[in-house]
C-alpha cells in the first residue's frame, strides 16, 4: 500500500502521460521527432533543480533545510518548466508558424543545457551526483500526498487533450485546412501546448526525465492501430503507454534484490528494438 500501489499508479500516469502528450508535438509541428519535450519543459525543469542541488551558493541550500531536499527539487523543477511555459506561450502568441514554435522551444533546451554544463563544472562530487541520479528517472519515490498532487495535474492535462482531439484531426491535413473548417489555429495551439505542459511538466517535476516513453509511444501506436484518428490514437495510446510503462518497471525491478535499475535505461532497452522492427516489418510510417 505505501510502495508497490503508488508506484503502479505512477508508472500509468507516466506512460500515459508522456504518451499523449508525445502523440500532440507530433500532430501539433507534423515531425515524427516530436516528444513531450521539444518545447524545452523538461530543460527548464533539469536546470531549477541544477540551481537547486548544484547552485547552493545562491539559494539552493536555504531551500533544502526550509522544505527537504525531495520538495525543493519538486518546487524547482516545477517553477523551471513554468518559466519555460510562460515564454513559450508568448511566443505562440506572436509567432504564426508551428515550427518557429519548435525551434524556439530547442533553443531554450540548449540555453539551459549549457547553464546546467557551467553549474556541473563548478559543483561538488555530492552535488553532481544527486543531479545525475534525478536524471536517472524514478518511480518509486512518490508518496500518497505527491501522488494526489501529481494525479489532480495529470487530470487536467488529460481533460485538455481530450477536449483537443477535433483540432488535432485538423491539424493533421495542415493549418489551412484547420481554417477552412472554422478551426481557431492560435487558440487550439495554445491548448495543446497547456496540456502538453502540464502533462510532461508535472511528470518530470515528481519522477524526472523519463526519455523515449513520449516519442515511441505513439508511432508504436500508430504501427499496432493503423490509423491516424486521434478519437481512437489517444485512448489507444494512453492504455498502451500505462501498459509498457508498467512492463519497464517490472523489468527495472532486479529479482531478489532490492535494487532497481535506472527506469529511463530499461525504457530505451526495451522499446526502441520493439519500434524498430515494427517500422522494417511494415516498411513505412504512419503518421
Amino acid at each position: 500500500m505505501d510502495y508497490r500501489l503508488p508506484k503502479a499508479i505512477t508508472a500509468i500516469i507516466v506512460g500515459s502521460g508522456l504518451g499523449i502528450s508525445g502523440l500532440m508535438m507530433q500532430t501539433l509541428f507534423r515531425n515524427p521527432l516530436a516528444g513531450p519535450f521539444v518545447l524545452g519543459i523538461t530543460s527548464g525543469a533539469s536546470l531549477g533543480v541544477a540551481l537547486i542541488t548544484m547552485g547552493t551558493s545562491l539559494f539552493g541550500s536555504t531551500l533544502i533545510l526550509l522544505l527537504g531536499s525531495k520538495w525543493s527539487m519538486v518546487l524547482g523543477a516545477t517553477f523551471g518548466s513554468f518559466l519555460v511555459l510562460f515564454t513559450v506561450l508568448i511566443v505562440s502568441l506572436k509567432v504564426r508558424d508551428a515550427m518557429a514554435i519548435l525551434i524556439i522551444g530547442l533553443m531554450f533546451g540548449s540555453i539551459s543545457a549549457a547553464v546546467v554544463s557551467i553549474l556541473s563544472y563548478f559543483s561538488s562530487a555530492a552535488e553532481l551526483q544527486q543531479y545525475v541520479f534525478w536524471g536517472f528517472g524514478s518511480l518509486g519515490n512518490l508518496t500518497w500526498p505527491e501522488l494526489s498532487i501529481l494525479s489532480s495535474i495529470y487530470t487536467l492535462g488529460i481533460l485538455l487533450s481530450v477536449f483537443s482531439i477535433k483540432s488535432l484531426n485538423s491539424l493533421l491535413l495542415g493549418e489551412n485546412y484547420a481554417k477552412s473548417l472554422g478551426l481557431n489555429i492560435k487558440r487550439g495551439r495554445i491548448i495543446i501546448i497547456i496540456a502538453t505542459s502540464f502533462l510532461a511538466g508535472s511528470i518530470t517535476a515528481f519522477t524526472g526525465p523519463i526519455a523515449f516513453v513520449g516519442l515511441a509511444i505513439p508511432h508504436l501506436t500508430r504501427q499496432v492501430f493503423n490509423t491516424s484518428n486521434h478519437k481512437i490514437l489517444l485512448p489507444a495510446v494512453f492504455i498502451l503507454g500505462a501498459i509498457i510503462m508498467l512492463i519497464c518497471d517490472s523489468i527495472a525491478q532486479l529479482p531478489s534484490s532490492e535494487l532497481t535499475l535506472p527506469i529511463n535505461a530499461i525504457t530505451s532497452l526495451i522499446g526502441a528494438p520493439v519500434v524498430i522492427w515494427l517500422l522494417v516489418r511494415k516498411r513505412k510510417m504512419m503518421f
